[in-house]
């Protein structure tokens, strides 16, 4: 008999949500518990010793053993040190189970071992946890028991953020603040905050763990360093959407269960385009919340891939020829009084708060279309962006057709006197009914796009944090707001001032939309013609964190300290040196202890083929061409590992931080590239049973 889910039971089991507070919680705390988590203050030492000891209770009760402060440091993934609840025995010998409002709130953890980018020194090693009342604790269930998780932000001693959720808190903070102005000066009064609402779809590929376990560049790099194409790649365009296999779907029914336990409301699954390549998607979620999430999926399917004997490759392109991976980061701006401020309406030429919202968006995203190109860099990412796969590095904005044509109106004559309506969509079929399609298409090829209610920002690495997307979008947002509320609430006329602004953003920014082919080589051009920022890689991007219009900009809604900024930027230069010195390392091992053993033997084979036909009289052409191509590609396959080691001695050298990452962006990757070239072309004429690791056919088409 199948086992038979009940999504409504287990659904939050294994969360401490707002439910089970109201429950177990006296009224009179579990109202100030919602007060602060809405309206921010500090709990009452009292209040906060009656969540914690229930918080406690509710935890053992499920067989928890330890609890901890679950953080997001600045490696991108998560950080947990567990203490149990245990305090000491009583006088009789019994174990005595205690958990204070202190330990809930606050702890510690060595603030020097995280990267920290120079506002930590090794000696200076406090840094502190704080809890993040509006995010679910939850419980971690797996060998090493049932943990009690407490999300939290994390700080150094002297209060610098050291992680990725401080400054999405803050920045959350700035957008709320702002976009209540808005929606007071357009008449709304009910609405007690705005919250910035995200959903985080994540792709990744699944690969046989067996063989995953016998390529080190996986278990290294996360990435296949060499490697040529399989006969098949996604040419037929049959997996994306396809029936998924049995395998596939029992790793996906056991994913969606351990994340509905948690509270994370996966919904979406499929197969994507890439062979070996899926997708899941959940519902929109407050940003904080939906950022711990999406590491909880990440974490949740690594996890129990191990499980069914796979492995979950997360990386941005962990396959060179087919489509890599990202992370679509669905926005929106809506109220505690259910307004979505990024909803058209029928007849959006009309909504003028809607238009209002849209010019200021469009100038965020115009002004610091830098920032939001750097929110999304990534070591992983360099690999993916660009390509015919993943929008390219120049922002731009999708509108649509409709929204196209309101603000060319805008722009034309200062009025939008008309909008193109939805339109039926006849099948031709009597038995189907004519569908109501949307007054515009998607354009899958934009990095920013307009989709019905929602921005969609396209660009975010599979395996990044979505944090940092987030704060740029809710901080320069937030700017825009402030800036067109401070000449409203000053203005004599609230019509006309509201109308100037939206005509000024729209016909002042432009040149940000883009409805057309982002692939197309004609847009590169283009977008310069436009004055439009292109930054190619990661490493272009790295210094916009510290312009004198982003310092200006952070600083002015308390998101980062100039000190901040400077630290991210020197982790970044470092994480992208260590990167690449850990792929070229490993590349380098590969080559000389895998590869070119396998093809000496290869050759000592065809060799011998070769002098036993020759001692027989008989010539074997065949075996002495393919052994000079394969000794020619071994030859080049061994100067090139020779250059490889001197690119990376030379880049090691460097002092200098940002010196030292471009070294290895343009001779390190240089020299990998052309080592790959002779692995890969002696892959293809080496026998497959010489051949030491799996191919990409074994990879992508056995599971």
């Amino acid at each position: 008999m199948k086992d038979i889910i009940n999504i409504e039971e287990i659904f939050g089991e294994n969360a401490f949500t707002l439910g089970k507070m109201r429950e177990r919680l006296p009224k009179d705390v579990f109202e100030e518990v919602v007060r602060v988590a809405d309206f921010g203050g500090e709990l009452s030492k009292k209040t906060a010793d009656i969540v914690a000891n229930e918080m406690k209770d509710w935890a053992i009760e499920k067989g928890a053993t330890h609890y901890t402060h679950w953080f997001q440091p600045l490696t991108g993934t998560t950080a947990e040190k567990h203490d149990s609840f245990i305090t000491h025995p009583d006088s009789e010998g019994r174990m005595i189970m205690e958990f204070s409002g202190k330990e809930l709130i606050k702890g510690e953890s060595d603030a020097s071992s995280f990267p920290s980018g120079g506002l930590r020194a090794t000696f200076e090693a406090r840094g502190y946890t704080a809890w993040d009342i509006t995010s679910p604790a939850f419980l971690k269930e797996d060998a090493t028991g049932t943990i009690l998780c407490i999300p939290t932000a994390f700080c150094s001693y002297k209060g610098e953020a050291l992680d990725k959720k401080t400054p999405l808190l803050r920045s959350m903070q700035a957008i709320n603040e702002q976009a209540l102005r808005v929606v007071r000066l357009f008449g709304n009064k009910d609405a007690k905050k705005v919250i910035a609402s995200v959903g985080a779809e994540q792709e990744y590929f699944l690969v046989d763990r067996d063989m995953y376990l016998r390529r080190t560049d996986l278990i290294y790099t996360g990435r296949t360093l060499i490697g040529c194409p399989a006969a098949k790649g996604q040419e037929m365009d049959d997996h994306y959407y396809g029936c998924i296999r049995e395998r596939i779907g029992s790793f996906m029914k056991d994913v969606n269960v351990e994340l509905w336990k948690i509270g994370v409301t996966a919904k979406t699954q499929h197969n994507e385009v890439a062979p070996a390549q899926h997708e899941l998607a959940p519902i929109y979620e407050t940003a904080n919340v939906a950022t711990d999430h999406n590491q909880l999926v990440m974490e949740t399917m690594k996890k129990v891939a191990e499980r069914h004997n796979l492995a979950c490759l997360l990386h941005e392109k962990p396959f060179k020829g087919i489509n890599g991976s990202g992370k679509h980061n669905n926005w929106s701006l809506n109220t505690d009084n259910g307004m979505n401020l990024l909803d058209p309406g029928d007849t959006p030429n009309e909504n003028i708060q809607f238009l209002f919202v849209l010019a200021c968006i469009m100038k965020a995203v115009d002004t610091h279309a830098d920032l939001l190109r750097q929110s999304a860099s990534d070591v992983g990412n360099d690999y993916r962006l660009g390509a015919d796969e993943a929008p390219p590095a120049i922002i731009s904005m999708f509108l649509g057709e409709q929204l196209d044509d309101v603000v060319k109106q805008l722009v034309e004559t200062g009025e939008a006197t008309h909008c193109i309506g939805n339109n039926h969509l006849e099948t031709g079929v009597s038995s189907l009914p004519d569908l109501l399609i949307d007054p515009t298409d998607r354009n899958r090829t934009s990095p920013f796009a307009f989709t019905g209610n929602k921005f969609e920002f396209r660009m975010v690495g599979s395996a990044d944090s979505i944090g940092d997307p987030n704060v740029i979008l809710n901080t320069i947002v937030a700017e825009s707001f402030c800036e067109a509320c401070d000449r409203i609430e000053k203005a004599d006329n609230f019509d006309e001032a509201v109308h100037d602004i939206i005509k000024e953003y729209v016909t002042k920014h432009e040149r940000i939309v883009f409805n057309g082919n982002n692939y197309a080589p004609e847009w590169i051009e283009e977008a310069k013609r436009r004055g439009l920022p292109n930054l190619p890689t990661m490493l272009d991007a790295v210094d916009t964190l510290t312009t004198e219009k982003s310092i200006k900009l952070f600083e002015k809604f308390n998101i980062f300290t100039k000190a901040e900024l400077e630290s991210r930027k020197e982790i970044l230069y470092e994480t992208y040196s260590k990167t690449i010195n850990i792929e070229a390392n490993c590349l380098r091992e590969m080559i000389k202890r895998q590869i070119l053993p396998a093809e000496i033997s290869y050759m000592d084979e065809l060799a011998g083929a070769y002098n036993k036909g020759k001692a027989a009289g008989v010539e074997i052409k065949t075996a002495k061409a393919l052994l000079e191509k394969v000794n020619g590609y071994c030859d080049g396959l061994s100067e090139s590992i020779e250059k490889l080691e001197e690119n990376i001695k030379e880049a090691r050298s460097i002092k200098n931080n940002k010196e030292k990452a471009f070294a290895y962006r343009d001779k390190v990757k240089a020299a990998m590239e052309e080592v790959r070239y002779y692995s890969d072309e002696l892959e293809r004429i080496t026998d497959k049973d010489f051949w030491p690791i799996p191919s990409y056919g074994d990879l992508l088409f056995e599971v």
